[in-house]
C-alpha cells in the first residue's frame, strides 16, 4: 500500500458518506439550503483525492499494478454512489441513466480483472480520465442545481429535467470511453481470453 493508494481508498469512504448525508440530512443538522454545500465539500475532497493519487504515484514512482486496478475501481464505486444517491428526492434521476454507468463500468472492470489474473495489466486510457472529469462535472452541476432549487430559482420538476439531461450526456460519453477502451486494448483482451494455457 502506497500513499497514493490511501488517497484512492478515501473515495471508497466518501461514496457512502455522500449517500448518508443526502438521505438523512437532519441527523447532521442540515436542511435543504445547507445540504448542497456539505455535498459539494465531499465532492471536492473526492475529486482532489483522484488528482492527488495519480500525481503522487508518478512523482514518487509509486505506480503499481494494484494502483492501476484500485484507482478505476474506486472511481467507479464512488461515482456510482453519487448518481445512485441522486435517484432519490429532490433530484429524482431516472434509474435507467445510472444503469448505463453501472453496465459500462462492470464490463470494463470484469475485462480488466480477467486480464490481470492472466498477467495482462490494462492501464486506464485518457478517455477514461476524461470520463471521470465529465462525471465529476455532472455531479457538481447537479449540486449547484440543488442550490437553485433550495432558493426557489427552479422547481423540482426543472431540477429533475436538467439533472437528467446532464447525466445523459455524461452517460453517453461513458459508453464512448468504454468502447474506446475495448478497441484500444482489443489485442491484449483477445490474447487473454483465447489463451487457454495461462
Amino acid at each position: 500500500m502506497s500513499i497514493a493508494n490511501y488517497f484512492t481508498l478515501l473515495r471508497l469512504f466518501i461514496g457512502p458518506l455522500f449517500l448518508i448525508l443526502y438521505t438523512t440530512p437532519d441527523a447532521f443538522d442540515l436542511n435543504l439550503k445547507t445540504l448542497p454545500y456539505a455535498l459539494l465539500l465531499l465532492l471536492v475532497i473526492a475529486e482532489l483525492s483522484d488528482a492527488f493519487d495519480g500525481f503522487i504515484a508518478r512523482r514518487f514512482n509509486e505506480v503499481t499494478d494494484l494502483g492501476k486496478l484500485l484507482d478505476p475501481m474506486a472511481d467507479s464505486i464512488y461515482r456510482l454512489s453519487l448518481f445512485l444517491t441522486f435517484t432519490r428526492p429532490p433530484v429524482n434521476l431516472p434509474m435507467g441513466l445510472v444503469f448505463i454507468f453501472f453496465y459500462r463500468d462492470t464490463i470494463i472492470s470484469t475485462l480488466r480483472t480477467i486480464c490481470a489474473l492472466k498477467g495482462e495489466t490494462l492501464a486506464a486510457r485518457f478517455s477514461g480520465k476524461v470520463k471521470a472529469c465529465v462525471q465529476g462535472l455532472a455531479a457538481f452541476i447537479i449540486i449547484i442545481l440543488m442550490i437553485f432549487f433550495a432558493y426557489d430559482f427552479i422547481s423540482q420538476d426543472e431540477l429533475t429535467i436538467y439533472a437528467s439531461w446532464i447525466t445523459l450526456i455524461a452517460a453517453l460519453y461513458s459508453v464512448f470511453s468504454g468502447l474506446e477502451y475495448i478497441a484500444s486494448n482489443r489485442e491484449y483482451i483477445a490474447r487473454t481470453l483465447l489463451n487457454k494455457n495461462t
